[in-house]
């Protein structure tokens, strides 16, 4: 029993009795903070009253530290009243578990030798449970008194000479050393965690059943969720599991719970510990939030709430209940450290001096001169919450934030500067954003002036007083604004503060419009002014606020996206340029004119209205009239033009002047040579530059509404442009004339020439340098107020270092110099040649029938024309090849700068860590030396080494090696003996392996050890640092692995368990897993009774341990099986590895405080669990973690218990989710926005926990995509100034956590001025630009995952590296959503940390970075820190992401941000964002395009080489004679060759960069050996196919939009996906362009071979090809045939019954994207496999589906007719082009007419047959189609036949016959056909010839016209697919026969040896009959049809001489 404490002074209550129970920041709080503040004066007292004090407090038991909260909210009442009760309740204290108490345990430390008594065993395992924790070893005690710990000896001992020296021990305390002799058998040691985990002991057998006490949700991960009330005080329950599943896991393992050495006295069940009821709580840990566990504490709310509130109970979120403020300097004395003048102090004194006050918010407590008490701020949060009506819940939550954010910022500066400083950041200083909008709408204008009537004319006004005007009026309300700010009282600063932030707190969804949140807080502000509001009495209802002032902005902002249909929100067909999106909405506030179009309802404008009475009609403002589109986000390549017009400008022009002076064959005069022409016709360039600037301001008229703000400038220049370009073209005229006339123009021309050339030089340089937003009207820097808002925010570009502009600059120079050079010398000249040849070159001897000559003769004109647009896509590939080169040499240069390099030697890193560990890791700077730099580096060393072990990274053996031990030396001192590790970098004789090789381990701590040489912020104190929060979103992603998806194949066509990979990828960690299990099974078992190990342990088989090899556990029980599944689950992209692995901050922070802050260990005295509630509330109060779980409430049962398991291993971790409710009316539900964490009571009646905080939302937060609306209703429970945003599939090390202060230092806010922020504005402090983002790097732990994965791996490592290391440097880094730490003022002042329109912001991070970097904030990259991060495994995973990074790209391309940025930066900060960025993206387009434009090229050139005599020469380069009539094509040659080296060299360059990261981070034999792997593996085919899937992805979005793809499910990555899958998933994006490349490919090698042309075979192959090349088990044999029964299944269904994968079903969907779904729903099943997709706009589909496909028909036909233009046996052969066409059209004739046939047979025979026939739909489909496919092969056999069996010609006909049917198709859809119905019931009644009773209405008589022509294209769609499918199968035949391909292609998929191959698959009987059956039946149709396809292709070139049919039509043909 604890004897109450008597409180001396009484307080009356409060005037306003609402307070008392106000938030809930703990009622005990109040009653010390006005104890504190009365006693102030005796704050100080001499050492004998603290004597006094501290001999007081043991009588009363005062131990403040371990109080619990009182139970009811009578008490509370009473407690205010009189101040006698004590506020902690008097239930006895329980101890911990009997083991615990007779042991003295040592954390962290060093571990001494032991004596033999003393054995020590490790209990095994350790499953992730307690992995983390840190490392107590127990030895046993001293009879004596307890000892104090060795730092408290350590700190007695002043001999400072012997840096190993440590003050020996006295005798009891010695600790166990980890080494045991050779022969002896391993002794038992149990390794105890510190009081992070609790010791929980196991149940005997007989042990009685535990009584319940609170009723939880039942749930089977917890077999028993009760407690056990006992009358010993030895075996109670600690109340958390600290660190996960410890507590489940009922183990007596380090890594579960922990074991007495004998059998406990009591039953005691792990999960005993009641987490919600305190009283027996051993820690005295308040349930942090808010109500005591008696019920009466809900109500507390009753007093001041008429009704009572079921969520009212108060909050403590931050009740940390953490010391008062130790190290508390003014920004002063910043590193001078309070109380710790004596070297030990006391307890009781420290106590009560230091760490008395159980201040939720010591830093902010009365004893350091706070501006305003904590009571006044409560004040103005009732305040501001009765007068405008915000709700209960968000004023406690947001009172909350706001005190924490004080404290964050007090505990390293003063008070009175923290509130400063805060204001400054939300309302007043420089950089606050509320200040630059307040300028940019010219505010000033209409408050200064007092005329709110017109803001418009008096902005006239200032523009008609000229500049001076109106730069004087701004520089003076400037000077009024810091004036007002400098003259504000604290208490009002403080309230703008509660204002500014009550109003974000409930701004839902306008939070994303951060101005015009600003105008609301200005309206609210004006208004609170008014003596309107002051007089006010009665408070407003609660939630006024959210309805009159969110509500409203909310549904306008919904309603653009979504529409009501049948009482559902269905998503409208509105593309974003017909969406009023966030920004639109946003941009309104920025211009006074936008603010002028504000109207209430009865047409008043709100401007005109007095500023104190506009908040007040905020609920009748007609939202609808006041918005309008701002920036037009049109579906078209314009925006390319547009944004990137200096790019265009650039390398067109370049590429002119350089080809144009290099080509004066085509343009010079007949009669003679002119150098006028010369210098004319090159000066087009400059002409050529001014039509691409004409076409981009052409381009952005069309993007920008012509309002007041912004296309005046547009018209000025498109004058100007139009006069440039008579400037630089006009001349050329002249000079033409006058050249090509009999006398020459002479020197005038000649002058003439000469000018217009500088012209167009000057030309070219402007428009390619400077940035065309700030042409005719500056809108970067101009001084106008016209463009001040523009300024503000988009083009605030934060100013860079003087060295790294220059790098900035030299960068640039160097690419553009290298690649001006280059492109000169390798392209152009090499083009100069095949120029002066083909130039003039005309055919002879060539007829066409049509066309006569016209066509033929020019055949090396057209050829010369495609090849000048090849070269052209050359010259823009060789840009980025440099830009990759020097940016990787900038990089890896950075990096040897930093001191990143392996190149360093690696001795010396790891020689010196102890020292760096001191030095940068340790906040040393300001310790009191009492303390050998050794022993507390030990400490941090030996926590990161045990928590590797407790992780299963080390062995035991390992551990030895790599630990700091005490040791005694022979004059009886104890030392520390560094690890044999560290001797061993400096004594060459010392050997040793001391990691497993190449292990995670020997990773992380060379990582570790590296990054500690490159320079790091100072750390600050812990007590000092900023608080952070770390936020993660989790929609459906997996938060703990089941047993079943464990040990169970994930599908029929995986190959292997989960377990079974996870134990090949990690053998060294299951290996010690395992042992670890065997100890604990054995331990366990002892325990029980029955003991196997007894018997004859060499008798006992190996049998016995068989089942822990397999799937790590025995027995079947939760403790065993929950080991197993945690280990799983922490090598697996799961939830619970993000948690706790960002958990370690906590461990870091508390390892860190207990290190430098040896008095606090020393102040309990040994009292271990006291010492580890010290450490606990010190990382509440530091860190926090927020999982934003959108679906919590919607999970199933299995997630439930997932989630409850988080919070039950982790109770600080909180859950932010969504709640709703339905409403009593049956209106919308009402959506709450929730919060709760493992302290929340669960309510009885729903057995789930309660919310803390419940905030109402306007409506359903989730309008976008998801991520960034999840993001955003939980962005209000974060408390601090840091925000890292991390993703559920991450993950982070201890020993990078304990780099947190350093990484927050990066911001650069850790040393304030001194100085008012609102002095003088001139103080540099507050001038700088703010860091917003520091982004970290991720290490991809999914790299040694095969191929795919290290391919992922090397793509995140070179750009998420080594591009972001120089990117940064160089002011060109965005966010990428990486582990990165924002600053989360600046963010959420500036609309958060993501932007959420739905598609358009679909990579929703990067637009955060934009803003940050358009709006004044500096991003930052940091080497020395970084994160785990998972990426996608499997082949079709890997490819959605692309297409999701893909389609993000094409949705950035029509952004906004990408116009200010393309528009608005300075050339070499634009060329860095455009290659760093778009540039990659446009470069891979460029790439497939050069690809295509080569082989077309090569086309052509191979019909010119066909059919025409060649110039041979000799040697000497002389003609060889006799050749009459020949052509000079040999250059030609010679140029593509250059071409092919420059393609080939294209697309290797894109390995340089990893190459050479490996290489200087882990050596040269690493670096060969990862690209040797990769290349083995055959990534290069990966390389191709994923840049054309990224093509195709920019491509479509930017023509179609949405992005849509069959998902192929995030299978395993050892999942074999069948063939029709991979087919319907890539033939769209890849292998259809792949395959029509090929023929084009086959006819080149036919007509010109040369070996260059292997590389492209491979290139296109990989095309068709990749998809199954990265399958796995592709090439098994049975499953090969089982597949081609599958495809050939998939080809026939779903016509008489819908089938969700078939054929039809695809087909359908590809085209939809063009015709769009009609609206109606019938409500059939077949409606939900169509997605739902927006017409594509007719602009796009015109270009994409009309006019490309026609061009690319003509092209093919051109080369064909060419072909047949020469006589043949002496006679004009007949028209090619009628051949073509009939064999072309035919094919669609020919199914017309059967499907006329087919349509008359099933409307007659159909609904007679149908009702008996059920197959009848189907048996008319197939012989249709049969039909269909016999058609189209006979055509081409015709078409052979006529070509008179030449293979040559017949594929050049073929390719052309491919290209019109194509041609035909795509117009036949895009123009004839309608709508789409979304069910298939059309395709159903076609082949049933059952119309009616479809559901189809009056669409029954139009619909089969309609179906009709969507028949007969769909017939030769599938002909054509089936044909396809059955190449792609006989390509890889080859393969299959092959002896062990399918072991051979696992090697190269997965990397693993072939005796670690995974199995072939186990069918039970039934399945095995049922394969033999379809292998029996299936391989010989699949042999007929190859013999079939052999026959038809082989047969005719064989027997050519002997066919011959007579055929006069033929022979007209």
């Amino acid at each position: 029993m604890q004897p109450p404490i008597i409180v001396k002074n009484k307080r009356v209550i409060y005037k306003r009795k609402a307070r008392d129970s106000l938030t809930d920041l703990g009622d005990q709080d109040h009653e010390k903070v006005r104890k504190e503040r009365e006693d102030t004066d005796s704050a100080m007292e001499e050492d004998l009253e603290e004597k006094d004090a501290k001999e007081k407090e043991k009588e009363e038991g005062g131990d403040q530290l371990e109080r619990e909260r009182g139970s009811a909210a009578e008490e509370k009442e009473e407690r205010y009243e009189d101040g006698c009760r004590s506020p902690y309740s008097d239930t006895p204290r329980p101890t911990a578990a009997v083991f615990y108490s007779s042991l003295t345990c040592e954390t962290y430390m060093t571990l001494p030798p032991h004596k033999p008594t003393a054995r020590i065993k490790l209990t095994g395992s350790t499953t992730q449970a307690n992995l983390h924790q840190p490392l107590l070893i127990c030895a046993p005690p001293p009879a004596s008194s307890p000892q104090p710990s060795p730092d408290a000896d350590a700190a007695k001992d002043d001999d400072d000479d012997d840096d190993d020296d440590v003050k020996s021990l006295p005798t009891g305390s010695s600790m166990p050393d980890l080494e045991w002799p050779p022969d002896s058998p391993m002794p038992t040691h149990t390794l105890v965690p510190s009081a992070d985990i609790p010791p929980v002991s196991l149940p005997p057998s007989d042990a009685p059943p535990p009584t319940p006490s609170l009723p939880l949700p039942p749930s089977p991960l917890f077999p028993t969720t009760t407690t056990t009330t006992t009358t010993t005080t030895e075996a109670v329950a600690s109340p958390r599991p600290p660190f996960s599943p410890s507590t489940l896991s009922f183990t007596p393992s380090h890594e579960s719970a922990y074991s007495s050495p004998s059998p406990p006295s009591d039953a005691h069940d792990p999960f005993n510990q009641r987490y919600y009821d305190n009283e027996s709580d051993p820690y005295g840990r308040r349930d942090t939030y808010g109500s005591d566990s008696s019920a009466a504490g809900l109500n507390d709310g009753d007093r001041y709430y008429d009704q009572p509130d079921p969520y009212g109970q108060p909050d403590t979120d931050s009740d940390h209940d953490v010391y008062g403020q130790r190290y508390a300097p003014s920004a002063e004395s910043l590193g001078g450290r309070m109380g710790t003048e004596s070297s030990a102090p006391t307890f009781a004194d420290f106590g009560a001096a230091q760490y008395g006050v159980r201040e939720p918010y010591p830093a902010w407590s009365t004893d350091r001169q706070i501006p305003l008490s904590k009571e006044e701020i409560e004040d103005i949060f009732l305040d501001l919450q009765q007068k405008f009506g915000f709700q209960r819940d968000s004023m406690r939550n947001m009172f909350d934030f706001t005190m924490q954010l004080l404290d964050s910022r007090a505990s390293r500066m003063s008070p009175n500067q923290a509130l400063l400083t805060l204001h400054a950041d939300y309302i007043g200083g420089h950089h606050a954003n509320y200040r630059q909008w307040y300028f940019a709408a010219q505010l000033d204008l209409d408050d200064a002036v007092g005329q709110t009537q017109n803001p418009g004319l008096q902005r006239l006004k200032s523009k008609r007083g000229g500049k001076n005007h109106s730069e004087k009026s701004l520089g003076s309300a400037t000077e009024r604004w810091r004036q007002a700010m400098n003259n504000m009282s604290q208490y009002d600063r403080m309230r703008q503060i509660a204002l500014f932030l009550l109003c974000w707190g409930e701004g839902a969804q306008v939070r994303f419009v951060p101005e015009c949140l600003c105008f609301i807080f200005k309206c609210a502000d004006d208004y609170y002014r008014s003596s309107e509001c002051q007089n006010r009495i009665d408070p407003v209802p609660e939630g006024l606020y959210l309805r009159a002032v969110v509500k409203p902005l909310y549904r306008f902002i919904r309603d653009q996206g979504y529409e009501v249909i049948d009482g559902k929100f269905v998503r409208r067909e509105r593309d974003h340029e017909r969406i009023i999106g966030y920004d639109d909405v946003n941009q309104l506030f920025w211009y006074p004119e936008g603010i002028a179009r504000i109207v209430l309802t009865d047409k008043t404008r709100l401007v005109d209205i007095p500023p104190a009475q506009r908040f007040m009609r905020f609920d009748r403002i007609d939202w609808n009239r006041a918005f309008f589109k701002t920036y037009y986000e049109k579906r078209s390549f314009g925006h390319l033009l547009v944004n990137f017009n200096r790019i265009w400008v650039l390398h067109v022009s370049l590429y002119w002047f350089y080809t144009a002076f290099n080509s004066p064959t085509v343009y010079q005069p007949k009669i003679r040579h002119s150098s006028a022409m010369t210098w004319s016709a090159t000066a087009l360039g400059g002409a050529v530059a001014t039509l691409i600037m004409i076409a981009a301001t052409l381009a952005e008229f069309s993007y920008i509404p012509t309002t007041w703000n912004n296309t005046s400038h547009l018209g000025r220049r498109l004058i100007f442009l139009f006069v440039t370009l008579g400037l630089t073209a006009g001349p050329t005229f002249y000079i033409a004339i006058a050249e090509n006339s009999d006398s020459a123009g002479g020197s005038l021309a000649q002058i003439l020439g000469i000018v217009q050339f500088f012209i167009s030089v000057v030309a070219t340089l402007l428009f390619g340098i400077m940035p065309s937003g700030r042409m005719f009207g500056d809108r970067v820097a101009g001084k106008s107020r016209k463009y001040l808002a523009s300024q503000t925010f988009t083009a605030s570009y934060p100013a860079m270092h003087k060295e790294a502009r220059f790098a900035s600059f030299l960068l640039w120079i160097l690419v553009f110099g290298c690649k001006f050079t280059e492109s000169y010398f390798f392209l152009t000249l090499a083009f100069r040649d095949p120029i002066r040849a083909m130039a003039g070159m005309k055919v002879q001897n060539c007829h066409e029938k049509l066309f006569g000559t016209a066509l033929c003769r020019n055949q090396a004109i057209f050829t010369l024309t495609i090849m000048y647009i090849m070269d052209l896509a050359l010259f823009f590939l060789d840009t980025f090849l440099w830009y990759i080169i020097w940016n990787t040499v900038f990089s890896i240069a950075r990096s040897f700068a930093l001191g990143l390099s392996i190149w360093t030697p690696w001795r010396d890193i790891y020689a010196r860590l102890p020292k760096r560990i001191y030095l940068k890791i340790l906040a040393t700077q300001d310790m009191e030396v009492k303390y050998k730099p050794k022993v507390l580096v030990s400490q941090i060393w030996n926590a990161i080494i045990i928590s590797m072990y407790r992780e299963h990274l080390l062995s035991i053996e390992h551990v030895q090696k790599l630990l700091y031990h005490q040791v005694d030396t022979p004059d009886g001192r104890r030392s520390l003996r560094a690890p044999p590790f560290f001797i061993s970098q400096t004594d060459k004789g010392f050997k040793g392996d001391f990691f497993p090789p190449g292990s995670e381990a020997e990773r992380r701590i060379s990582f570790f050890a590296q990054s500690l040489t490159t320079a790091i912020p100072q750390a600050l104190p812990v007590d000092a640092m900023p608080t952070f929060t770390v936020l993660t979103p989790h929609y459906s992603e997996k938060i703990l692995l089941s047993l079943r998806e464990i040990i169970k194949e994930s599908d029929i066509h995986s190959r292997v368990t989960l377990l079974e990979y996870l134990k090949q990828l990690h053998g060294v960690e299951w290996e010690n897993f395992v042992k670890d299990t065997k100890i604990l099974a054995e331990e366990s078992d002892m325990y029980n009774g029955t003991n196997p190990f007894n018997g004859d342990e060499k008798n006992s088989s190996k049998m016995d341990d068989l089942p822990f090899y397999c799937i790590g556990f025995k027995s079947a029980a939760p403790e065993f099986t929950l080991r197993t599944r945690i280990w799983a689950s922490l090598r697996f992209q799961t939830l619970y590895r993000t948690v706790s692995g960002m958990m370690n901050y906590a461990k870091a922070i508390k390892l860190l405080y207990r290190v430098e802050n040896p008095e606090v260990v020393q102040m309990f005295g040994g009292n271990t669990e006291k010492l580890e509630h010290e450490l606990e509330r010190m990382a509440r109060r530091k860190f926090k973690f927020v999982v934003s779980m959108q679906r919590y409430s919607k999970f199933n049962k299995e997630e439930h218990e997932n989630a409850e398991f988080l919070l039950r291993a982790y109770p600080e971790l909180q859950i932010a989710y969504l709640e709703e409710e339905q409403r009593k009316d049956g209106g919308d539900p009402r959506l709450y926005s929730a919060l709760i964490d493992g302290h929340s009571e669960f309510n009885p009646q729903t057995g789930r926990r309660k919310p803390k905080f419940r905030v109402e939302l306007p409506g359903n937060p989730i309008l976008g995509d998801g991520k960034s609306d999840n993001q955003n209703h939980a962005i209000i429970f974060y408390r601090g100034e840091y925000l890292q945003l991390i993703d559920a599939n991450q993950d982070n090390y201890l020993e990078e956590c304990l780099k947190i202060r350093n990484i927050l230092g990066e911001f650069e806010e850790y040393s304030v001025s001194n100085q008012s922020p609102y002095a003088q504005w001139g103080h540099k402090e507050f001038k700088r630009s703010p860091v917003a983002i520091v982004g970290a790097r991720e290490y991809i732990f999914s790299e040694n995952i095969g191929v795919l994965g290290d391919i992922a791996a090397g793509k995140e490592q070179t750009f998420g590296t080594l591009a972001a290391r120089s990117l940064a440097w160089i002011g060109g880094k965005l966010h990428y959503g990486h582990p990165d730490f924002l600053n989360a003022t600046f963010m959420n002042t500036r609309g958060g940390i993501s932007k959420a329109q739905k598609g358009l912001h679909l990579n929703e991070d990067i637009y955060a970075g934009m803003t940050a970097f358009g709006r004044g904030g500096r991003i930052k990259h940091t080497e020395y820190y970084q994160c785990g991060k998972g990426r996608d495994l499997g082949f079709g995973t890997i490819l959605n992401f692309q297409t999701k990074i893909g389609t993000g790209m094409g949705e950035q391309m029509l952004s906004r941000e990408y116009y200010y940025l393309g528009t608005q930066l300075p050339i070499d900060r634009f060329l860095t964002f455009y290659y760093g960025h778009p540039g990659f993206h446009i470069n891979n387009m460029l790439i497939i395009l050069s690809v295509q434009l080569f082989v077309v090229t090569m086309v052509f050139l191979g019909t010119l080489n066909s059919q025409l005599t060649i110039c041979h020469y000799n040697k000497s380069g002389q003609p060889i004679g006799g050749q009459g009539g020949c052509y000079n094509l040999t250059p030609v040659y010679d140029w593509i060759h250059h071409c092919i080296i420059s393609i080939f060299l294209v697309f290797m360059i894109a390995f340089l960069p990893l190459f050479l990261q490996e290489l200087v981070e882990r050596g040269t034999g690493r670096a060969i050996i990862r690209l040797s792997k990769q290349f083995m593996s055959l990534s290069p085919v990966f390389e191709v196919f994923s840049t054309q899937i990224s093509t195709h992805s920019i491509l479509s979005n930017l023509t179609f939009g949405g992005a849509r793809y069959i998902a192929t499910g995030r299978g395993f990555a050892t999942s074999r996906i069948s063939f029709s899958i991979l087919f319907s998933r890539f033939a769209g994006p890849s292998i259809y362009l792949g395959m029509r490349t090929l023929l084009m490919l086959l006819y080149v090698t036919l007509s010109f071979w040369t070996p260059y042309l292997i590389y492209f075979w491979i290139s296109i192959l990989s095309l068709c090809v990749a998809p199954f090349l990265y399958n796995p088990h592709q090439f098994s044999f049975t499953d090969f045939i089982v597949d081609y029964r599958e495809f050939l299944r998939w080809m026939s269904r779903g016509n008489s019954r819908s089938h969700s994968n078939s054929w039809i079903g695809y087909c359908r969907l590809s085209r939809t994207m063009i015709t769009g779904y009609k609206k109606k729903k019938l409500g059939r099943p077949s409606e939900k496999l169509s997605g739902d997709v927006p017409r594509a706009g007719w602009r796009a589909v015109i270009f994409s589906e009309v006019i490309f496909p026609i061009a690319m028909a003509i092209v093919f036909t051109i080369a064909y007719m060419f072909v047949k233009s020469f006589p043949d046996n002496g006679q004009t052969p007949p028209s090619p082009l009628i051949r073509i066409i009939v064999v072309s059209i035919g094919p669609l004739v020919w199914n017309a007419g059967v499907l006329l046939v087919q349509f008359l047979i099933s409307l007659t025979l159909g609904p007679m047959l149908d009702s008996c026939c059920a197959r009848f739909g189907a048996v008319m489909a197939f012989f249709t189609h049969i039909f269909g496919t016999v058609g189209m092969i006979a055509f081409f056999e015709f078409f052979w036949y006529l070509e008179l069996w030449n293979t040559a010609h017949a594929v050049l006909g073929l390719v052309t016959i491919i290209a019109i049917q194509r041609a035909v198709h795509k117009v036949l859809i895009s123009v004839f056909l309608s709508r789409e119905f979304k069910h298939d019931e059309t395709n159903r009644a076609w082949w049933t010839g059952k119309w009616y009773g479809r559901g189809l209405g009056s669409h029954a008589l139009s619909q089969p016209a309609r179906e009709y022509i969507v028949k007969m294209i769909e017939l030769s769609l599938w002909s054509s697919d089936l044909i396809l499918g059955h190449f792609l199968l006989f390509m890889m035949t080859p393969l299959i026969v092959i002896p062990y391909i399918n072991r051979l292609h696992s090697v190269l998929l997965f990397w693993l040896r072939p005796s670690n191959q995974i199995h072939a698959p186990i069918y039970n009987i039934k399945v095995r009959k049922q394969r033999r059956a379809i292998i029996l039946k299936y391989v010989p149709i699949y042999i007929m049809t190859i013999a079939l396809f052999v026959a038809l292709v082989a047969t005719p070139p064989i027997l050519r001489n002997t066919l011959h049919v007579s055929c006069s039509l033929c022979d007209n043909l």
